[in-house]
């Protein structure tokens, strides 16, 4: 199933990325010109770094908190590294990785812009943008000729298609092997696989289920996306980089430190939910209309101190620290395949990436 996946998101990938091109170059025609686009729109979308008190996007936000969301994601996340461990060794890994970075800065210029161009054709009267999330198939419907069109919208749904299928995939493979196996190790492949299906079917109608609750949760599709990463994601990036950095961390403590950042992003979550309810000046209401990003910060601050503080009072026995030892150290220095190949010339790709990513920031700041 993985394999299926992985084909078809690369697949969708490059007609996504060259659509998306056409989209912007042809949405830039209809407007007139790049400077006619700058000149009909505020100065404030041009910027990353929005005033300390921005609803959505507060530049203390952007520092502090967008880099948690970044290292559970590319770090963590089942749908990420999954893919990771599917390479053959550790250098394509990495590889793969630095190559998925530089992709990731083009989003900026072929899914931000369109929608600024959207906003530019309205004020122009070209066309009627009601719903900011319909912004991309109204600006696709108008600038792009019939076949284009046609074939760039089944990309967009093919990649909407293909992303639900890498997620259920996803997990599907941690209920089955992180949950039912452990309870039930002598069961079959077909049961296994079975259990994958059920599961499958299980999340596809909480999915379908959770869909009317996304209106009470931000404003936007975009920003409803980024709040709920930012409720799950702290408390598993402190685990991570706390981990990464030092060995006296336990297992007993990080798995504390999972569970109380677990029941307090959805505490924050309901909270949000049920803002409406919520008497203006309380300590609750106050905790739902915390900015999503200063929550995460927060959130992530104090999973770190948990962690470090439970660490001495919760500790691992002998017999665990060695079992950590062997499964994960002491593998990975004795693998054959260590990641030494190419690994100069992928730190100075590392390097030229982050330039990239400093560079954007100060062209839009």
């Amino acid at each position: 199933g993985l394999r299926a996946v992985i084909y078809t998101d690369a697949l969708q990938a490059v007609l996504m990325i060259l659509g998306s091109v056409l989209l912007t170059v042809l949405g830039i025609q209809a407007v007139g010109s790049t400077s006619e686009l700058v000149s009909l729109i505020e100065p404030d979308f041009w910027s990353m770094w929005k005033p300390m008190a921005h609803p959505d996007f507060p530049w203390t936000g952007v520092l502090l908190g967008a880099p948690i969301l970044g290292v559970w994601y590319w770090c963590t996340d089942q749908y990420v590294v999954q893919r990771t461990l599917s390479a053959r060794g550790i250098s394509d890994a990495r590889r793969g990785s630095i190559f998925a970075g530089f992709l990731k800065i083009l989003p900026l210029f072929i899914f931000v812009v369109p929608g600024i161009i959207c906003i530019a054709l309205s004020k122009q009267g070209h066309i009627e943008l009601t719903d900011t999330n319909s912004a991309l198939p109204i600006l696709a419907g108008f600038v792009l000729p019939t076949g284009l069109k046609g074939l760039f919208i089944a990309g967009l749904l093919a990649a909407l298609m293909s992303s639900l299928s890498s997620a259920f995939n996803s997990c599907s493979t941690l209920i089955t092997f992180e949950l039912f196996k452990p309870l039930y190790p002598a069961a079959s492949e077909k049961r296994l696989v079975n259990i994958g299906k059920i599961s499958t079917v299980f999340l596809v109608v909480a999915g379908i289920t959770w869909i009317p609750m996304m209106k009470h949760v931000s404003g936007g599709l975009f920003e409803y996306i980024q709040s709920v990463q930012a409720y799950i994601a702290p408390p598993v990036a402190a685990v991570f980089l706390v981990g990464l950095l030092s060995r006296k961390i336990s297992s007993k403590a990080a798995i504390t430190c999972l569970y109380f950042g677990f029941f307090a992003g959805i505490l924050r979550l309901g909270l949000e939910i049920n803002k409406k309810s919520l008497s203006e000046g309380s300590s609750l209401f106050e905790i739902a209309d915390l900015n999503f990003l200063h929550f995460a910060a927060l959130l992530f601050a104090v999973s770190t101190i948990l962690l470090v503080a439970l660490s001495p009072m919760l500790p691992d026995t002998a017999e665990r620290k060695r079992n950590i030892e062997e499964q994960f150290f002491s593998k990975c220095s004795k693998s054959k395949n260590n990641g030494s190949e190419g690994a100069g010339l992928d730190k100075v790709l590392s390097f030229v990436l982050v330039g990239c990513v400093a560079l954007v920031w100060w062209v839009f700041s």
